[in-house]
């Protein structure tokens, strides 16, 4: 069979990945087009166009790059036709794969949704759209299924999160070389150039308040080093490492974190962590106005409570992270609280295997 696998941003390289193995277990002829990164590439995808090419972030850069959205739309839609794919896997990253959906639709070719759209969580008349044109929905939250099920009378099917089996090998895995003499606190301030401009510069002021400590930043690979280094330069206790950020979790003390993705693999290495969020006041202004979730990090949405501090725009400030950082080093009874409501976040999850989950099921409908 031909897959063709569209993944915008850097999880959806990874979960991608973890598909295509499972895929080319389940389906030993396997043929996989895809759209991602070098991990995908690596799982045996020929990949059309890189992630890092995809990723714009917030409403006012969307709106900037709006040329190079359609341009790239254009030439997807031309590729999926000279490929001639069984089906269509879409991976997230909804701006772009619904439009690809709707699309694909209309030349009669089957597709599949790995990764739902936050829906829930902001354009719920999405779901219209999905319901016209996504023929499995596969979700990994498990309030999901409830949600389309219950509000939109659309069956979908949970498969478990992929970060679970993820994890669980990561934690397997012999342990990298210690990162410093010293306890380590990871920054983790993302993989896109306009988030780690807005909230990095903020993240390294910790760093001249613990000398005792070296903080350590995860450098997504789609940055350059030269980038990156140009925040880090001027702290003698901050270091890089790039495709590391597994290993880091696991010797990490602490941890400031960029919301999405990454605050969920922090809690499930059961590192302590503040999850920080800054955008352009354009795109917060009309974020505010649109999303309709109490929280923005993925532990405290799966847990329905606050259970790790989320300094949001104008409370992402110096002050704000000291104080809550300092909790989370010097507060027994935190640490306590953090681990149990972690040790609870991981029985909601389940057991792991979403991919092969996820892969069963796409070879099933074919």
């Amino acid at each position: 069979m031909k897959y063709y696998i569209i993944a915008g941003e850097a999880s959806g390289d990874l979960h991608g990945s973890n598909l295509i193995k499972q895929l080319r277990q389940l389906d030993t002829a396997a043929d996989i087009r895809c759209w991602g990164g070098d991990m995908m590439e690596q799982a045996g995808a020929k990949v059309v166009k890189h992630y890092r090419e995809l990723a714009f972030m917030g409403f006012i850069e969307v709106v900037m790059n709006l040329r190079t959205i359609l341009k790239n739309l254009d030439t997807c839609k031309k590729d999926i036709l000279a490929y001639k794919p069984d089906v269509l896997v879409l991976i997230d990253y909804p701006g772009f794969n619904l439009r690809i959906a709707e699309w694909a639709k209309e030349q009669g070719i089957k597709v599949a949704f790995y990764i739902s759209p936050q829906v829930w969580a902001w354009k719920e008349g999405r779901v219209k759209k999905i319901k016209q044109t996504v023929d499995k929905m596969l979700v990994i939250l498990p309030f999901e299924k409830d949600f389309y099920r219950d509000k939109w009378n659309y069956e979908v099917e949970y498969v478990g999160h992929p970060l679970i089996e993820v994890v669980k090998e990561a934690r397997a895995q012999t342990p990298a070389k210690p990162f410093s003499d010293k306890p380590v606190i990871a920054l983790l301030p993302g993989s896109r150039r306009q988030e780690v401009q807005m909230k990095l510069p903020i993240m390294l002021t910790m760093a001249r308040y613990f000398p005792e400590y070296q903080f350590v930043v995860a450098q997504a690979p789609s940055l350059d080093d030269a980038f990156v280094n140009g925040f880090v330069s001027a702290y003698p206790n901050v270091s890089l490492v790039k495709g590391q950020t597994y290993p880091l979790l696991m010797q990490a003390k602490a941890a400031l974190v960029t919301s999405g993705t990454a605050t969920l693999e922090t809690a499930l290495f059961g590192v302590p962590e503040v999850v920080c969020y800054k955008g352009s006041s354009i795109s917060y202004f009309v974020a505010k106005r649109l999303i309709k979730v109490k929280y923005i990090s993925l532990v405290n949405l799966i847990m329905d409570k606050p259970v790790v501090k989320e300094l949001i725009q104008h409370d992402l400030t110096e002050a704000n992270l000291l104080k809550e950082l300092t909790l989370l080093l010097k507060d027994e009874h935190k640490q306590q609280q953090m681990k149990a409501d972690y040790a609870a976040l991981w029985t909601l999850l389940g057991e792991g295997n979403a991919s092969r989950r996820a892969a069963q099921s796409i070879v099933d409908m074919l």
